[in-house]
């Protein structure tokens, strides 16, 4: 078992931190090829490339369904002609 600190609010708070890192591991082979004194800023930059990618899945699904729903939300009627 694993133990996460000397209160219980620390506890409450490693997966959140877990979860910050866990894309890190995607990016391992990459951070060896750099090879920096301290692996920190590699960390970080595998950690922030993740989260780019998942902004950008969602922004996708958001464009998606906004065009679905949209259209039934306008507020002038279809044209009878068409």
């Amino acid at each position: 078992m694993r133990r996460c600190g000397s209160s219980a609010v620390a506890c409450s708070r490693t997966p959140f931190f877990d979860g910050w890192f866990a894309p890190a591991k995607y990016h391992v082979a990459a951070m060896v090829y750099a090879s920096r004194v301290t692996p920190l800023e590699a960390i970080l930059m595998s950690i922030l490339v993740e989260h780019q990618k998942a902004i950008a899945q969602l922004k996708g699904r958001i464009r998606e369904l906004e065009a679905a729903v949209l259209p039934s939300l306008t507020l002038t009627p279809p044209d009878p002609a068409a």
